[in-house]
């Protein structure tokens, strides 16, 4: 019977009833008392052992199949446990349990139950790390699409794509150096933004401009009433900069502008002498004459109806001048013709001048061309006459020296000098002043010379003094000089004979001998310098032909033989320092020639 027999027909009383070993005996005990064949006893005992032992392998299968899932759980566990641990970057986690199975203590379920805490802990702290990547990462694509001018992009969670096997603190770390840099970059392009921004505004007012639509034309949420971010593109920033370097290209072009009005209406209100309450009006236009391209700009300054008010002034001075050419001209005219008789030098010819008004009157003249013509000239005589100041100075000096020899001969005539009569001292007194200043003559002219030759060597034209030329002057002074010094020189010998011969006095003193007296007499204006051939006085018909019908009036050599001009030169070598003999002798003139006023 097994395992299950027991002796027939007894009981163990220490069996509980529900054991198995009681229920057998009961069995047996029924047996025994219905009778029941072996046989069929030992069939009932073999089927019943059969489905125990499938009772018992059903269990056993079952506490397999637990064991195996709590050691699939634990592994699985173990497994997330040690993923965490690198994808967190982590080495090690307090109150983690050992891998090692000869270092593991109690049961399964004891060991799942010690590392599912630590587990839920890695899990907890993994989801906190995913947010903090996810917002990161979030804020990196918001500002890079920022950056890129993106006005439009999706915020939502799904769309940002976090690495969870890699969520060490120095992979975050990298997201916020990455985060930290494109927030520098978003800084440093909202400051160019504003930079530009107020660059603009300034320009704008500066101008007269709407700096509003021109900001909002570049981009409209750039305006400060746009109220969503600004667009900070690479594409941006090169509209402001091209917008800023236009607006700075038309500031400088209008400004150019208004100085070349500004100087315009400066130099028709010279011309004009135009008030000083008149010229106030334009005050701030001519105020931008001395204002550099860099200088900051007062708002309003370079408006186009400033620009449009001074080109209307312009046109209306310039009309005004048109009507005033013929004043103008005559007050150029004399301002001309000033600096030449200051300077002793050419004036041009009255009826080259008359021309030039008739032309004016018709109205065959460029207006411009004439005063700017004029205005060359003058500075040309300005000049030329700034080059002569040294030898002017020492022809002035040469003059009162002349005037002090005349003064001493006419002294040394008078027989009555040496009386004693009222204002006798002080005629002495002048006599000695005037004898030192004779002797310094010759040096005086010697020095002139000098100088002449040095400035007509340079300036290639004769040094004209009231259309004479100064060498010719001061050669025949020269001359004149040397000869008043033979004729005295005679003198003194024929009253040493005379008197050695015991000649009475007053029969030595007689006149100069005639020649001298026809040589001077004989020299008339083409005799002294015969081999000085003047130059022909020409008066043109027309405008002297210049570049851009210019007038050049110093060009134009003019006749030295008017009446006028030769009563100059005349006059300037008949006075008495010239004279050989007494006041009813006649000064010879030198010949005069021509030269232009500049070379």
């Amino acid at each position: 019977m097994g395992p299950y027999q027991t002796p027939g027909g007894t009981r163990s009383p220490a069996l509980p009833e529900t054991s198995c070993g009681y229920l057998l005996q009961e069995l047996q005990m029924i047996w025994d008392e219905v009778g029941e064949d072996r046989f069929e006893r030992e069939k009932v005992l073999l089927d019943l052992e059969q489905e125990c032992i499938e009772v018992y392998r059903r269990k056993v299968d079952s506490a397999n199949i637990s064991r195996t899932r709590l050691h699939q759980q634990l592994a699985e566990a173990e497994a997330e446990f040690t993923h965490l641990l690198l994808s967190l970057g982590e080495r090690s986690l307090p109150g983690r349990p050992s891998k090692q199975p000869e270092k593991m203590s109690g049961t399964l379920k004891e060991q799942l139950d010690s590392i599912t805490p630590a587990l839920r802990e890695m899990q907890l702290r993994k989801e906190e790390r995913v947010k903090q990547f996810r917002a990161v990462q979030g804020q990196i694509q918001k500002i890079s699409a920022e950056i890129a001018g993106q006005s439009v992009y999706d915020e939502s969670p799904s769309s940002i794509i976090v690495n969870e096997n890699d969520l060490s603190l120095k992979k975050l770390e990298e997201y916020q150096n990455e985060l930290q840099k494109l927030h520098n970059e978003k800084n440093d392009r909202l400051q160019q933004v504003e930079k530009y921004t107020d660059r603009i505004h300034s320009l704008c007012t500066t101008l007269g401009m709407d700096s509003s639509t021109i900001i909002t034309k570049v981009h409209p949420t750039l305006n400060e009433l746009c109220g969503i971010s600004k667009n900070i593109s690479d594409v941006i920033l090169a509209k402001l900069d091209s917008t800023v370097v236009s607006l700075e290209e038309e500031r400088l072009k209008r400004l150019e502008k208004l100085k070349y009005l500004g100087k315009a209406l400066t130099n028709l209100w010279n011309l004009m002498d135009t008030p000083y309450k008149d010229r106030r009006t334009f005050s701030h236009v001519t105020g931008l004459l001395s204002v550099s391209p860099m200088d900051v700009l007062e708002p309003g300054s370079l408006t186009l109806n400033i620009i449009q008010q001074a080109e209307a002034e312009v046109k209306r001075l310039d009309q005004l001048k048109a009507s005033k050419m013929k004043e103008l001209f005559v007050k150029k005219q004399n301002e001309l013709e000033e600096i030449c008789h200051r300077s002793h030098m050419e004036i041009p010819s009255r009826p080259e001048m008359d021309n030039i008004l008739n032309l004016i009157n018709s109205g065959e003249i460029d207006h411009a061309d004439l005063l700017m013509s004029m205005d060359e000239q003058i500075a040309r005589a300005r000049e030329e006459a700034s080059s002569r100041n040294a030898i002017m100075e020492k022809v002035e000096k040469w003059v009162l020296a002349r005037d002090e020899e005349r003064w001493l001969e006419e002294y040394n005539r008078d027989e009555n000098r040496y009386s004693v009569s009222r204002g006798a001292y002080r005629n002495l007194k002048r006599a000695e002043r005037a004898r030192v200043t004779v002797n310094k003559i010759p040096a005086l002219v010697d020095l002139l010379i000098a100088k002449t030759k040095s400035w007509e060597e340079e300036r290639k034209k004769v040094f004209l003094y009231d259309e004479v030329p100064l060498l010719a002057m001061l050669e025949e002074y020269n001359v004149l000089r040397q000869e008043r010094e033979e004729e005295k020189q005679k003198q003194r010998d024929q009253k040493k004979v005379q008197s050695q011969a015991g000649v009475e006095p007053e029969n030595s003193i007689r006149s100069r001998p005639g020649t001298s007296s026809r040589r001077l007499s004989n020299r008339s204006l083409n005799g002294v310098f015969g081999n000085a051939s003047p130059l022909n006085g020409r008066i043109p018909s027309g405008i002297p032909q210049l570049e851009s019908n210019s007038i050049n009036l110093g060009a134009q050599t003019t006749s030295f033989r008017k009446e006028g001009r030769k009563k100059k030169a005349q006059k300037m070598l008949s006075r008495p320092g010239f004279m050989t003999n007494g006041k009813d002798e006649t000064a010879s003139v030198v010949s005069t020639c021509s030269g232009p006023l500049s070379p």
